[in-house]
């Protein structure tokens, strides 16, 4: 399962050029659907009927597993005199951590460095504040064939760090690789597998996938923050490394479905899974989009939790993400007999 994780996490997609994520997910999964499409805006969109096949006149619940393919990034906006580029974030992004960070421009992933002016050649307060984006250039030693336009990835080594693993965009290929696992299995729901674009830059993939796809309710999954190292206050993080998935009840983008985070609950503690909450209110996920889709669709998030993510370095611990699988797992079984529309 992690193999698939290192291909996907060294690719390069921000939002908007997720082409080449799309092409390793769909090698990875098109033998173990019924169907594979990609839309307009570029989801990668699958479907898994139920097995075994339900009775003659059965309902059957259609359920959408959503994790989004882009990571954030930046876009050349000047190619300057000296070969020196200006850029623009595509996503959030800290600009405390970019000066000497290496990138990759472009489809054939040129090689830069983002740079500050020299500590020696600071003026007299420019060591005290954080140079805002309009201030840095990437140097790429002169190469040629850069537009502006052009996708700015960071240069991100995959690795093992202890018991842990390193990698960058793990929010959200860490989700992609979980609903990769899923779609290997069958399951008695119709599986409707939704690999989407542009979230980091307002949730955009997923909701074009909702609306295609009608499901009757979906779950987001996630690589979510964990800021679980010491602090100088006994704050609680927002979630831990090592503590199972993360279920989310609120966040910026919407309130969780009740019924779908007790039933998350539930089945963590029937199987004997480590889970914990997500402190409400930080962040955002697909669900923000399409919980309010079509009649409005019960959805929820549950994640990975990753240190550092939007970085070019986070931390993952393996036993979260194997949680996650095992967790999403159980639900899925247990979805036709546990689930009770809001309407009944």
């Amino acid at each position: 399962m992690f193999a698939l994780l290192e291909q996907l996490s060294t690719a390069a997609g921000i939002s908007g050029h997720e082409g080449p994520v799309r092409a390793i997910l769909q090698e990875a999964v098109q033998e173990h659907v019924d169907r594979l499409e990609v839309d307009g805006l570029g989801n990668l969109l699958t479907w898994k009927q139920p097995r075994p096949a339900p009775a003659e006149g059965q309902p059957v619940l259609r359920v959408m597993l959503a994790a989004h393919m882009d990571e954030v990034g930046f876009l050349v906006t000047k190619v300057n005199d000296d070969g020196t580029l200006r850029f623009h974030n595509v996503g959030g992004m800290d600009p405390r951590i970019l000066p000497g960070k290496r990138v990759r421009i472009g489809q054939e992933g040129i090689p830069g460095v983002v740079l500050r002016t020299p500590i020696h050649l600071q003026k007299s307060g420019q060591q005290d504040r954080v140079s805002p984006l309009d201030e840095l250039i990437i140097d790429t030693g002169g190469a040629s064939g850069i537009q502006p336009g052009d996708p700015i990835a960071f240069e991100g080594r995959y690795e093992p760090v202890g018991r842990l693993l390193k990698g960058k965009a793990f929010d959200d290929r860490i989700g992609c690789l979980v609903l990769a696992e899923l779609l290997k299995r069958e399951y008695p729901v119709e599986l409707v597998g939704a690999f989407t674009v542009q979230e980091e830059i307002g949730l955009r993939g997923a909701r074009v996938a909702a609306f295609r796809t009608a499901p009757d309710l979906a779950f987001a999954l996630e690589g979510t923050v964990a800021d679980d190292l010491p602090k100088d206050e006994d704050v609680s993080p927002t979630t831990e490394l090592g503590q199972g998935p993360a279920i989310s009840v609120m966040d910026r983008s919407a309130l969780a479905d009740r019924r779908l985070v007790r039933l998350l609950v539930e089945t963590a503690q029937e199987l004997g899974i480590p889970h914990q909450f997500k402190q409400p209110g930080i962040g955002g996920t697909d669900i923000g989009a399409i919980h309010l889709v079509r009649e409005g669709m019960p959805s929820v998030a549950v994640a990975v939790p990753c240190r550092y993510i939007h970085a070019p370095a986070a931390l993952l611990d393996p036993r979260d993400v194997e949680g996650l699988v095992a967790l999403m797992d159980g639900v899925l079984r247990r979805l036709p007999q546990a689930w009770e529309p809001i309407h009944s």
